[in-house]
């Protein structure tokens, strides 16, 4: 089984489980693909065995932490604030939507109708400030558009030092000031927009999620044909 290995403090829970399992006989045969730098140290630390993503386009199973969950829909947001340059909203996402079996594991916090705060968009950092305008202009009034700064907090223009991903590019932080009423539109929208080279709304796909709560944990999905439709 090839197995996606997602970012974030639960996913690291699950690293260390699947290095358990593995060490007492009980899982065996399983590669990892990580979806960042931090992944990747984590599972070799476990004992995982590893690949790259790029040679192992197509994952079993993968599961990630997520920042927000839609309820129903299970349309999810990724990359807030913990990746920074070393890691990849894009490496991530291609192993998300490439997996026949998607799990997030969140809080109850995490998994709700409201949907506020802001969406990570990996842009092309030549003209940038084109692009950051044009999408400024898509939402005005709805949200403000930062550019990540890789040293404290810069402002709009990202100051001096911007992040520059692994790839080379820089990252836009969509910041809604009023609830997000679509998170498929946004994600169309955002896609649209030429310089934009992908962005972390994840939506549409079929997933379930893992959400812990003072009272335990419990599972749901959006298998159905209608959540996605609605999604």
């Amino acid at each position: 089984m090839v197995v996606g290995l997602g970012s974030g403090p639960a996913s690291f829970m699950v690293i260390k489980y699947l290095s358990r399992q593995l060490k007492e006989g009980l899982l065996k045969d399983i590669v990892g693909i990580p979806m960042s730098v931090s992944a990747a140290s984590e599972a070799a630390k476990a004992g995982i065995p590893l690949d790259n993503h790029l040679d192992t386009p197509k994952t079993d199973v993968a599961f990630n932490d997520a920042d927000i969950v839609e309820e129903d829909t299970l349309a999810a947001i990724i990359g807030r604030p913990k990746f920074q340059g070393s890691e990849s909203v894009i490496q991530a996402k291609s192993i998300l939507k490439a997996t026949s079996s998607l799990v997030f594991i969140i809080t109850q916090m995490q998994y709700t109708r409201d949907i506020d705060g802001s969406i990570p968009v990996v842009i092309r950092s030549e003209r940038w400030m084109e692009t950051a305008e044009e999408i400024d202009d898509l939402f005005l009034g709805d949200a403000e558009v930062w550019r990540r700064s890789a040293i404290g907090n810069a402002g709009p223009t990202g100051g001096d030092f911007p992040i520059i991903t692994t790839e080379g590019y820089n990252i836009l932080d969509l910041i809604f000031t009023s609830p997000i009423s679509n998170l498929s539109q946004v994600a169309q929208s955002l896609e649209a927009v030429d310089g934009v080279v992908e962005h972390g709304v994840i939506c549409g796909i079929p997933c379930t999620a893992v959400i812990a709560s003072e009272d335990g944990v419990h599972t749901v999905d959006n298998l159905s044909e209608s959540a996605l439709r609605g999604s």
